[in-house]
């Protein structure tokens, strides 16, 4: 076999992906080994998991990819600089002394990690371009010979935003938006304006949004970007900071608003869901007018999605419901961890004149993205052993009968199964389930559970042949990136308010997935995908009549989520979970001793 592999690194969420022959074998991000989140290192760990899914070395490799051109970068890197001036001076010394000791000579330092792991012989590393890896991971992944790519993030070498089209193994750039003017950064500055964490917590402004009006849409039109008819947009740069220094926003962005930024952590005002809700609705129109010109530039009637702005899953229900595109496909890890599947894909298609091939029953070439780090049950079992852990080990027809029966009666379970997800979102391998019909269901796992504010939405999981009957879905949605409103069958006949204050008010029968504005981030599961969370749904159904569970991913805020038998134990017992499950163990928080560690875990984990 022909074996490729592709690494991201030294920015954030790095990660490595191996393929060959036609198939996507393995692919992990950094995050979940070290247990630090967004971890930007060399991507030792998950290269090693990459190798050892294969059962190979080093020496086994046709090649070795990195997802971007770090010259280029760095020139880019300077000229920002350089048109920055002499407020920029302070940032300059900070960030340059990274980029000479391993960014600009990324593909040395990783020929020499890789060489410092003991596996053998790697070929010599190649660079690639950002967004072509970007829109790589996309494409051919996907289930079409003929799309429109549309690739849209914070900023790669310089493009921002990229139009392909990608035509069997070819995939040819159409058009870009450079550097500085950018939606990414745009969302981005509004990220750090209401006070949270950039490149991190652009999540918890889409959730935010909801409690909103968008009051302020026409300040961001009139002041901060131009929305052209063509698809393009530009900024303007003298409202923002982000190019003198580490800081998105300064004076010229406030006046606009007449307030400073939020201070992080502090007490949340209607005036940050209104400021959400606004750059939501300008990031929708402007990412609608791109998929338009993709429309029009290519003539595709499918659409491909990546870049870190295609985790906007309010962005992507517009397009989806807009009837653009026939078909609409997302690369589940969209952001920068895929462009190291993206990278490998593309030396396989150059090297071996192959594309994905995706396996018999399945929609695309993902394997439904479980391609992380899987434990067998003596793994398990020895592991729960070795600890003294009190557990029952159950067939499968018996563990999901329990594990439906527990979530019935609200207890809150965490489960572990087979291999773990590859990007941001849990789908059934590290998940925490809850019953959505429960109305104090939302308020418990954010704040006994996952530690985290309380406004946040959980997501539903729902059996793929009923979700039409809860959600107004055009597609299936297996990777939960699209955003739906639930039907109106399901809703409350009098709607209550939107604002912040309304948050544990119901709005549907389902209300723990049902947000404000009625809508839901949906993740449709079928038998070919995952059998054994299908076959806990349904068995869920047949005991409630529900098809739907609440599903979040399986970490406290601020940390990856959980990767291995052990990472899961420590979450269930640090937190309200009520039952864990790791393969055909089932394990009752009521039965295990109390755990005791010599520190305070939660001064380890730094807040998202």
């Amino acid at each position: 076999m022909s074996y490729h592999l592709g690494i991201s690194a030294y920015y954030h969420d790095s990660a490595a992906a191996l393929v060959a022959d036609g198939y996507i074998i393995a692919a992990a991000q950094e995050e979940r080994f070290t247990r630090k989140r967004h971890d930007p290192s060399f991507p030792a760990e998950a290269v090693k998991h990459c190798l050892d899914s294969a059962g190979i070395s080093l020496d086994d490799l046709a090649t070795v990819s990195y997802y971007e051109d770090p010259p280029k970068k760095f020139t880019r890197t300077l000229s920002s600089f350089a048109s920055a001036g002499p407020s920029a001076i302070g940032t300059f010394g900070r960030i340059i002394p990274g980029w000479l000791r391993e960014k600009r000579g990324a593909t040395k330092t990783i020929d020499t990690e890789l060489m410092n792991l003991g596996r053998g012989n790697a070929p010599q590393t190649r660079t690639g371009l950002h967004h072509r890896s970007h829109a790589a991971s996309a494409f051919y992944p996907s289930p079409f010979d003929d799309a429109a790519v549309l690739c849209v993030d914070g900023v790669g070498e310089w493009h921002t935003t990229s139009i392909w089209h990608g035509q069997d193994t070819s995939l040819d750039l159409v058009n870009s938006i450079s550097y500085p003017h950018s939606l990414g950064l745009l969302y981005s500055a509004f990220t750090y304006y209401c006070g949270f964490k950039v490149d991190s917590g652009e999540y918890k402004l889409m959730g935010l949004a909801p409690y909103g009006e968008p009051k302020y849409a026409n300040i961001i039109r009139d002041n901060l970007i131009a929305l052209r008819d063509d698809g393009s947009f530009s900024l303007n740069l003298e409202k923002f900071a982000f190019l003198q220094g580490e800081r998105m926003t300064g004076d010229a962005f406030a006046e606009l608003f007449g307030r400073p930024a939020r201070q992080s952590e502090s007490e949340l005002t209607q005036m940050e869901c209104d400021l959400a809700a606004s750059v939501q609705v300008v990031t929708d129109e402007a990412v609608l007018g791109l998929a338009r010109a993709a429309k029009k530039m290519t003539g595709s009637k499918n659409l491909c999605l990546a870049g870190g702005v295609a985790l906007n899953c309010v962005s992507n229900g517009h397009i989806a419901r807009s009837g653009v595109f026939s078909n609409i496909w997302i690369q589940p890890a969209a952001g920068d961890a895929g462009c190291a599947l993206g990278a490998a894909l593309l030396a396989m298609v150059e090297q071996d004149g192959q594309r994905s091939i995706i396996p018999k029953g399945q929609h695309d070439a993902m394997f439904g993205s479980y391609l992380g780090s899987s434990f067998e049950d003596w793994e398990i079992g020895n592991f729960l052993d070795s600890e003294g852990i009190r557990y029952e080990r159950l067939t499968e027809d018996k563990l999901v009968e329990k594990v439906a029966e527990k979530l019935s009666e609200s207890s809150i379970v965490g489960w572990f199964q087979g291999p773990m997800e590859f990007g941001p979102r849990s789908l059934g391998g590290r998940s925490i389930l809850g019953d959505p019909r429960s109305q104090d269901m939302q308020k418990t796992m954010n704040l006994k559970i996952k530690f985290r504010e309380s406004f946040r939405p959980f997501a539903p999981s729902v059996l793929e042949e009923d979700a039409h009957e809860y959600f107004d879905l055009t597609e299936t949605s297996p990777y939960m990136l699209v955003v739906a409103p639930v039907t109106k069958d399901i809703r409350v006949a009098d709607a209550p308010s939107r604002a912040l204050g309304a948050i544990n008010e119901s709005r549907s029968t389902l209300p723990a997935i049902t947000h404000v504005d009625f809508s839901a981030r949906v993740q449709t599961v079928s038998d070919e995908n995952n059998p054994r969370y299908y076959a806990l749904l349904k068995a869920f159904k047949a005991k409630t009549g529900c098809p739907v569970l609440v599903n979040t991913s399986f970490n406290v805020r601020g940390e990856p989520i959980v990767r291995s038998p052990r990472d899961a134990y420590l979450c269930f017992m640090r937190t309200g979970l009520d039952v864990l499950v790791l393969g055909d163990f089932l394990v009752l928080k009521e039965n295990q001793p109390e755990l005791h560690e010599d520190t305070d875990w939660r001064t380890e984990i730094p807040l998202d």
